[in-house]
């Protein structure tokens, strides 16, 4: 792994890894107890992970740019027994404030990993037993924990292995945060390859990301949709500036055609692979080849290895080739259920089927076509945001009477945020006010884009937001 001046080699990054396990080990982590993660794409952020594993531990990694307001029901679900985090992380900081005497920190410098001790290894973990929690969003209420095992992920690792081709001569480098399923995908495909891991600049210096490409020899490249507009805006990518690039992944929403030909035009050499998948299935489902790429414009691919598509009717039965319904999915990858929430559970693991809530159609060669989302949750470039946590803070306002989120269409994001808002009485500078509010109290990527004032939110005859109205307003 290369993380800026730091070089570490597979038996550095182990004993770091030793190192994590003997520190948890001392604070008196259990084998199955949960250990929270709160750091940025660095070294340490990925030889956690495989400390708590050696140490009999669950891994929640935890969105490094969330908010007090989102870290505090995410430990108290998880119940966390330790959190690791940079030092001095305010937020962090003030949401452990409920949980003195329960919880334990281990604050971590910059750039300095954890103190070298012994650690003597048990006989490791189950393949079934729990290896991972994933929140699915930043649900102040009710969060979602998606529970993987280690075969879920190991089954996940192996079928991208197989179609991506990795071996140890490949070099990823990775713009995306291992607390996301993708980001924790390519982590762990690469490790297990054997390859080498180099963790991106920062995406607000795209220049800086394109002299990566070529100085570290780069092989493959993974992003969201969001990701290549933006190099692609700022960066004349072309086979000089990364020679050596195999391939691209994309996945996090569907990629626009005219993207996908901008790509392919500016780095012809390199194999664009186009994927769907959800938390839920350890990040995957399906790739499409990149032979397949134009004669399947629209697709999303067939099936990963071991991986099973079907599309259901709202009365249970299976659809026909062609016909829309909800995507189903089944193989070794689908999740063992939501923490603490057989309810929820239920909903979505029936008859050993996985329901995406997803809308799609299967053609008569098996390529699965999306047709859109059930969910009212919004994807704003590789952010998974629920409208409540935005619309709950918009209320917080005394002069705010209710408010509405929905997604919409963005060029370079896939969707962003708009808040339909009504008030007592007009303010002045009113938009402004709201986005300010939210910068001040949610993660940057939650703040909406556009605001609009209106009379009234439609609702149906329960007293449900039509959010669908919204949005096909904004749309006419």
């Amino acid at each position: 792994m290369v993380d800026g001046a730091r070089r570490t080699t597979y038996e550095e990054f182990f004993t770091q890894a030793m190192a994590c396990a003997a520190a948890l080990g001392a604070r008196g982590l259990q084998p199955g107890e949960r250990v929270a993660i709160v750091l940025p794409n660095r070294l340490e952020a990925a030889t956690t992970v495989y400390g708590i594993w050696l140490a009999g531990g669950v891994a929640v990694p935890l969105n490094a740019q969330a908010r007090a307001r989102d870290f505090a029901p995410w430990l108290r679900h998880c119940d966390a027994r330790i959190v690791v985090h940079e030092r001095a992380h305010r937020d962090i900081e003030d949401a452990m404030g409920d949980f003195e005497g329960t919880t334990q920190s281990l604050p971590l410098d910059d750039n300095t990993g954890y103190v070298e001790a012994s650690f003597a290894t048990g006989d490791g973990s189950d393949g079934d037993s729990l290896a991972m929690l994933l929140y699915t969003s930043g649900t102040t209420g009710a969060p979602k924990g998606v529970m993987l095992s280690h075969a879920n992920l190991l089954a996940n690792a192996e079928a991208v292995i197989d179609y991506l081709q990795l071996t140890a001569g490949d070099s990823v480098l990775d713009v995306l945060p291992f607390y996301y399923a993708y980001g924790a995908s390519v982590l762990h495909t690469h490790l297990l390859s054997g390859g080498r891991i180099v963790l991106a600049p920062s995406l607000a210096f795209p220049h800086l990301v394109a002299q990566a490409l070529q100085a570290e020899s780069i092989t493959g490249f993974c992003g969201v949709p969001s990701t290549y507009s933006l190099l692609l805006e700022h960066v004349q990518l072309s086979g000089q500036v990364a020679p050596s690039l195999r391939y691209l992944t994309q996945a996090g929403g569907a990629m626009p055609g005219k993207l996908v030909r901008r790509l392919r035009d500016a780095l012809p050499h390199a194999r664009l692979f186009l994927m769907y998948g959800q938390t839920e299935a350890t990040s995957r489902l399906t790739y499409l080849p990149p032979e397949h790429v134009d004669e399947r414009a629209g697709s999303v691919g067939r099936a990963l290895r071991d991986v099973e598509i079907r599309i259901c009717r709202d009365d249970g039965s299976w659809a026909s080739p062609g016909e829309t319904g909800e995507v189903c999915a089944r193989g070794p990858n689908v999740m063992l259920g939501y923490w603490n929430n057989p309810e929820a559970t239920a909903a979505v693991l029936r008859e050993g089927w996985l329901h995406t809530g997803d809308l799609g159609h299967l053609d008569a060669e098996g390529y699965l076509h999306l047709d859109g989302r059930r969910s009212d949750m919004i994807k704003t470039g590789a952010h998974r945001v629920n409208p409540a946590d935005v619309e709950e803070a918009i209320s917080e306002l005394p002069w705010v009477i209710e408010a509405a989120v929905v997604g919409i269409d963005d060029d370079v994001l896939g969707q962003v945020i708009k808040a339909f808002v009504v008030v007592a009485e007009e303010q002045p500078r009113g938009a402004d006010r709201i986005r300010a509010h939210c910068r001040a109290r949610l993660a940057p990527y939650k703040v909406p884009k556009q605001v609009e004032f209106i009379g009234a939110l439609p609702r149906t005859a329960s007293g449900k937001v039509r959010r669908v109205q919204l949005t096909e307003a904004e749309i006419s």
